[in-house]
């Protein structure tokens, strides 16, 4: 920890022990959690609504300032960074009561959320739309892989896959039954490459279970490999642990 940067931290001894002098000065209930193993210079916030981790907190090297970064159910939720530890304090305490990603920044400036992270407050259907909403728009930026662009639309064509959580891997398409990071991987398919068929596989770049030659036949093989009666994704990862 650079003492001139922080004279603050050094002389409590730690990124927690600040947060939580600062938070009593101001008269903010807060509680401050261990991160990164107890390091000096990373703290989390606790947070008491159901689905939202700590609010994680930590510390700049070459300039004074404090980044904080908020996960709920596998999603980057908010995030940010300030010169102000109070406004860390201020952002640790509406982060645990629950307020909205709206409220969070309207009060505090420096926070910002993506639009993924917004459609997580409305649900995971949601969450789902605007993934593919992201991926279909990634397609049409690669005019010069038509078989990806193909692959994209004939998938979203197909209702048994349009209703999973999208994602790419080096250009393969993976099919989660989660929205949330690590994801829990139902099919997956590879779009044609040099006259290559597409490839179908359990999960990207695993086995390859089936063969096609065109993007429509290789959707309608994944969606039979879906397990009977799988259902639109959920909230939260293939950990189900939050």
């Amino acid at each position: 920890m650079n003492s001139d940067l922080y004279p603050d931290l050094a002389a409590v001894g730690s990124l927690a022990a600040a947060l939580e002098l600062l938070a009593a000065d101001l008269g903010i209930d807060l509680t401050v959690v261990p991160q990164d193993g107890g390091s000096p210079v990373a703290a989390g916030i606790a947070s008491s609504v159901p689905g939202r981790g700590p609010l994680s907190v930590y510390i700049g090297a070459d300039e004074r300032w404090f980044g904080v970064s908020g996960w709920g159910q596998g999603i980057e939720l908010i995030t940010g960074a300030t010169s102000s530890l109070a406004d860390v304090v201020r952002a640790g305490a509406a982060w645990g009561q629950g307020r909205s990603l709206r409220e969070l920044r309207a009060g505090l400036s420096f926070l910002r959320s993506s639009e993924r992270a917004e459609a997580h407050e409305r649900g995971p259907a949601a969450v789902v739309e605007v993934q593919w909403c992201a991926m279909r728009e990634q397609a049409a930026e690669a005019p010069d892989f038509p078989a990806f662009g193909a692959l994209v639309e004939a998938a979203h064509a197909e209702p048994k896959l349009r209703q999973l959580y999208v994602f790419s891997s080096h250009w393969t398409l993976g099919f989660s039954s989660c929205t949330g990071f690590p994801f829990h991987v139902e099919i997956a398919i590879a779009p044609s490459r040099s006259d290559s068929p597409y490839r179908v596989m359990k999960h990207p770049h695993s086995v390859v279970i089936g063969e096609a030659a065109t993007a429509e036949e290789a959707v309608a093989s994944a969606a039979s490999h879906l397990s009977t009666g799988l259902g639109p994704a959920v909230a939260g990862t293939a950990e189900r642990d939050e």
